[in-house]
């Protein structure tokens, strides 16, 4: 069928319509539910897809593709909805994919150290089923709803990559339905292989725009013998992200390391009353025996006093972890209830170690410069770091002033050889500065995507 002498909106009628036959009540059109499926916590407003549907196997999504494929209509995968640059968003239309009915956890394989699941599981979901084995999956965006499958699309990472490694690191393979409707799996289940092309590191990371993601295989990490946290204040926070470089370096067993400016602790006592010195403050964990576990906190500890630290508490036991990271984990939350009115913007950056302080020294002077309110947290172990704005949306004037900070940010990240996203992705929200960062590679993507989709239906207007 040649879909370029109808018109789009016949053309996305004639596709649902088609795909109201085969899934009948696991399509939807009603706004409620098309509004649901695209939320974005960028500047841009919600797009929404003109039909929702729920496929519950490979196949299912096979049989979509093949639909819009052949009218050239728009395909967005859809996990949970927990990405913050517009990746749901569907600015042409089109039918969101959503993955939640695939959510089997197909095989764990605790000789390998790994498993395979479908698209729709979420982590909180897979490391329930992992409880009794004495394995986990380690990485963690913040968000225990969010989806395997959308964490692999949108290369996800976050308070554990400093030991663990990313969405990068710990996929093996993924299976994948590409526009022309044919199913690949990308590689095998071996740790390392020289064979070909790098297919799953092409997909993971791709957001959605080169295929749809159905299964994955991901490694799974023995439970740690024994965990110890800790949280110390700093006189500067310069002085904070020096220690915890020196701590990387070092080699100490740190599987976290999380940095939350002044401002940021001065919201998290409030909202979650605790009495947190009010200073630049690292949060700690090491895994390992407990032997190394002890011997690493006791050099962490004379190396953050050197650099200016004091009041460094430490807890072994979970109840006492809790408490502790109790901060670190309400952090978003005691930002919004701070300033009630106003929107939060999560911006993302990241640096090599050896300019982590002065990227986030110039930040902060840049924050204070332009009356901004904007509290940093970051995954400093790993050179990555948020500075959480909250703006008015209603006021074109300082939206004008927080896109500027932005650009500044990018641009601070790039000249410390850095990049505009750590672990957010591009999507919608920074496609204006991948070419800043990519220069000619930019060129390289556009062919790989004119490639694998020519038509241009996977979740269009997201990085290229």
């Amino acid at each position: 069928m040649n879909a370029g002498h109808i018109q789009p909106s016949e053309r996305v009628a004639t596709v649902i319509a088609e795909l109201k036959e085969l899934f009948g009540e696991r399509l939807a059109v009603g706004e409620a539910i098309r509004r649901q499926h695209a939320n974005s916590l960028t500047f841009l407003d919600a797009q929404l897809p003109d039909a929702v549907v729920w496929p519950e196997s490979t196949a299912d999504v096979v049989a979509i593709v093949r639909q819009a494929s052949a009218l050239a209509v728009p395909l967005i995968a859809f996990g949970a909805g927990t990405s913050l640059e517009g990746h749901v968003n569907a600015p042409d239309g089109g039918i969101a994919v959503d993955f939640s009915r695939m959510n089997r956890v197909l095989q764990v394989r605790p000789d390998d150290l790994d498993c395979s699941v479908e698209a729709g599981v979420t982590r909180q979901r897979l490391n329930a089923d992992l409880r009794d084995t004495g394995l986990f999956f380690p990485v963690d965006p913040g968000a225990d709803h969010a989806t395997l499958g959308g964490m692999a699309a949108t290369g996800a990472s976050g308070t554990t990559t400093v030991r663990y490694g990313s969405m990068r690191d710990n996929v093996l393979n993924v299976t994948v339905v590409l526009a022309s409707g044919e199913v690949v799996k990308t590689a095998q289940r071996a740790r390392k292989s020289s064979s070909g092309y790098d297919l799953t590191r092409l997909m993971v990371g791709s957001e959605g725009t080169l295929g749809l993601i159905t299964e994955l295989t991901v490694k799974l990490y023995g439970t740690p013998e024994h965990v110890i946290a800790a949280v110390v204040a700093f006189a500067s926070i310069a002085g904070a992200c020096r220690a915890s470089t020196q701590a990387i370096q070092l080699g100490l067993n740190v599987a976290r390391l999380e940095l939350l400016d002044t401002p940021q602790i001065r919201a998290v006592n409030i909202r979650s009353k605790l009495a947190l010195l009010e200073a630049p403050t690292l949060f700690v964990e090491f895994h390992g025996s407990l032997e190394s576990c002890t011997k690493d906190l006791e050099t962490f500890r004379a190396m953050a006093e050197a650099e200016g630290a004091q009041n460094l508490r430490a807890a072994s036991d979970e109840d006492g972890r809790r408490q502790l990271w109790k901060a670190r984990h309400d952090a978003l939350w005691a930002v919004k209830s701070s300033w009630p009115g106003r929107e939060a913007l999560v911006t993302d950056v990241a640096v090599p170690l050896s300019h982590l302080a002065a990227a986030v020294e110039e930040t902060v002077a840049d924050i204070a410069a332009h009356g901004l309110i904007a509290p940093i947290v970051g995954h400093v172990g790993d050179g990555n770091f948020h500075a959480i704005v909250m703006f008015d949306p209603h006021d074109t004037s300082e939206a004008k002033t927080v896109e500027a900070f932005l650009d500044r940010l990018v641009e601070r990240a790039l000249r410390f050889e850095g990049t505009a996203t750590g672990e957010h992705g591009i999507g919608q929200g920074k496609r204006r500065f991948l070419l800043r960062e990519h220069g000619a590679g930019v060129d390289v993507m556009r062919t790989i995507k004119q490639a694998l989709d020519p038509k241009g239906i996977f979740n269009p207007g997201k990085v290229i």
